[in-house]
């Protein structure tokens, strides 16, 4: 295998600890050093389909972005699918997996100036098929920076646990990035979490500030989540979801709600509500919700209908409750995707603003 290229593997404390933002914004920071940067995540859990191959979807996002000029299955060689687990237990096949990685990495690598290599969950997740991140990070030969939240004791006890098995399997770590820390704490964190750190032998590459903007939901994701129908024009599928208001109150008090970067919830049959929300949009030029669920698969009148096609945001119609859509946009884990230009272009200067490249490449 390829023992040459320069790589680093981004593993993290916990599952949406943030390694895809690291990674993303870590991307455009290499290529100013190396202009041909490579991308590779050997295990996948969350994929879609692409010509009947199973593409993890951070893969899709890099290729997007930076258009990587690598084929998406090498990027992508294992897919961890619903019965991965059960078929590796029934007939291990560890060192077939093994060199699917190592071959895929080679393709990858080949005429790159640099492999990026990203991690899944913490540093034991995929322990039971013997493909841990710290396993994975081994085969490379690859050593690796930890992410990890916000805080100074639970950061550094969780970090001191995946510390522990990539030691275990003889991995060096370069350091810890902690990611969403609150504006106000960055400074007293940096110090703290430095020095503490430090006991472990591990030093601090960087402190990301949360940015409310990368956890907000599009109009697109909870398209996809309710697998809603569109009735309206797609141009706001971009918009952010700021606040959610559930439409079961009267059109006169449910309209003080009609904010910019709203969400309103509400039956489909709530013909009062819709059309206070038509007549506010019509109003304005600017300050607009960001989108409008019509729930119960309860589909309005034609006449109603024609109005919501003319409504300048995007106006969906779910099979599911109030209440059910409510919770499901809650819950939404909210990743950043190809067409979140807005995202994007934060974390790339999350990234060259807070961390520390030049300490990262001397330790290569």
């Amino acid at each position: 295998m390829n023992s040459t290229t320069p790589r680093i593997f981004i593993a993290a404390t916990r599952q949406n600890d943030g390694k895809t933002t690291v990674s993303l914004g870590l991307i455009a920071a290499l290529q100013q050093h190396y202009p041909r940067v490579g991308y590779i995540k050997p295990v996948g859990q969350r994929f879609v389909e692409i010509a009947e191959q199973k593409i993890d979807e951070d893969i899709l996002l890099m290729d997007s972005v930076y258009s990587l000029n690598c084929p998406l299955v090498d990027m992508s060689p294992i897919a961890v699918e619903p019965d991965f687990t059960r078929k590796y237990l029934q007939s291990s096949n560890n060192e077939a997996l093994v060199k699917k990685i190592q071959k895929a990495f080679d393709r990858v690598a080949w005429e790159k100036d640099f492999v990026l290599c990203e991690g899944t969950g913490h540093a034991g997740v995929g322990s039971v098929f013997d493909l841990s991140n710290a396993q994975v990070a081994k085969i490379l030969g690859a050593k690796v920076i930890i992410v990890t939240q916000g805080g100074i004791g639970k950061p550094i006890d969780e970090v001191a646990l995946n510390q522990a098995l990539f030691d275990k399997e003889g991995v060096q770590i370069i350091g810890v990035i902690i990611n969403k820390v609150i504006g106000a704490k960055i400074d007293y964190v940096s110090d703290f979490a430095r020095r503490g750190l430090k006991r472990k032998g591990l030093e601090l590459l960087g402190v990301l500030p949360h940015e409310g903007i990368l956890p907000k939901p599009s109009l697109e994701l909870i398209r996809d989540e309710l697998k809603a129908e569109l009735l309206s024009s797609p141009s706001g599928l971009h918009n952010l979801v700021d606040n959610v208001v559930v439409g079961a109150m009267g059109a006169q008090n449910a309209v003080s709600h009609f904010r910019r970067g709203a969400l309103l919830i509400t039956p489909g049959d709530r013909e009062d509500i819709i059309m206070a929300a038509w007549t506010v949009l019509s109003t304005l030029t600017q300050e607009q919700m960001a989108g409008i669920v019509l729930t119960g698969n309860l589909r309005p009148k034609a006449a109603v209908l024609d109005l919501i096609g003319a409504m300048p945001i995007p106006v969906l119609l779910a099979g599911q409750d109030n209440y059910e859509v409510a919770s499901i946009v809650h819950d939404l884990t909210v990743k950043t995707r190809p067409a979140d230009a807005q995202k994007i272009s934060v974390i790339r200067d999350l990234v060259a603003k807070n961390v520390n490249l030049r300490r990262i490449l001397e330790s290569l």
